[in-house]
């Protein structure tokens, strides 16, 4: 850890917060229509700034999701990519930022998988205009098989690229969220977080939970039936990852919690819980 200099006065920390969200939807799978107002409930009560979202929903007989959710929440600012369309029906899942704030630019990217294990997964980047800041947020989704490990640090590779890639660091740290598949302790979240060989020299992220949280934090909970219809055991596979704070603690993790972790009216939102994230701004 660095000290201070002798004589000189320690430096006030940021006072602003930013809250920043991520949460998969689960789509349209089980009774999806019970689950809409469930989850903009549950999005209304946290009251994040950024919402990182996945398994988000576009077809041609039903409302885009992303778009409802932005208007529901009193006209948030929308990101969205998918590579994944399901032809005839005009439907497709993705990935989606939503943001109080302006977004000024955005871009998708796809991320590879070895032939037959390809899930067509992607990560949207969003610029911010946050008060003072713009701050760049990716939200992704990686392979799901237990077994894929091997596939999933690949596409932690080439996530971590495009942030290098894309990202300005020298104001505010760049904000990775998303659903990864993967237990705190596995080698692709230990990549992100530095607990090994990290991908980019000099690019390290913050576990959000570890820094902020209480608990175990399982965002795979098998007191949700519809995690549960899985077999599964608890696990927690959803992150908000920021990257190293700044001067002053800009970027600085204070406090996280869950979203979705109970029943809202009777009906649980979604198979997920989310992961809420209080920053320094």
């Amino acid at each position: 850890m660095a000290s201070l200099v002798q004589g000189e006065d320690p430096v006030e920390p940021a006072a602003g917060r930013l809250r920043v969200a991520t949460w998969n939807l689960w789509w349209h799978f089980g009774p999806w229509e019970e689950r809409q107002p469930a989850i903009r409930e549950a999005m209304r009560a946290v009251d994040a700034d950024v919402w990182c979202l996945q398994e988000v929903f576009r077809g041609r007989d039903a409302p885009d999701q992303a778009e409802e959710l932005a208007d529901a929440l009193g006209g948030y600012h929308v990101a969205h990519g998918s590579r994944f369309d399901l032809g005839r029906f005009r439907e497709s899942i993705g990935n989606a930022v939503l943001s109080r704030y302006p977004i000024r630019a955005s871009e998708t990217r796809p991320l590879s998988a070895p032939p037959g294990l390809d899930e067509l997964r992607m990560v949207v980047r969003a610029d911010i205009d946050a008060p003072g800041h713009t701050v760049e947020v990716f939200s992704t989704h990686l392979n799901y098989r237990l077994d894929q490990s091997h596939v999933r640090q690949a596409q932690v590779r080439e996530l971590c690229a495009f942030v290098d890639e894309t990202t300005d660091r020298r104001t505010y740290p760049p904000i990775v969220c998303g659903d990864f598949n993967a237990d705190p302790d596995s080698e692709e979240i230990r990549m992100m977080t530095g607990l090994t060989a990290v991908p980019v020299p000099g690019l390290v992220f913050i576990d959000g939970w570890r820094a902020g949280g209480t608990g175990v934090g399982s965002t795979w909970d098998n007191r949700n039936r519809h995690a549960a219809a899985d077999f599964e055991p608890d696990r927690r596979i959803d992150y908000v990852l920021v990257g190293y704070p700044r001067t002053a603690g800009i970027g600085q993790v204070v406090d996280a919690r869950l979203v979705g972790d109970a029943p809202v009216g009777g009906v649980w939102p979604s198979d997920h819980c989310g992961v809420v994230a209080d920053l320094r701004i």
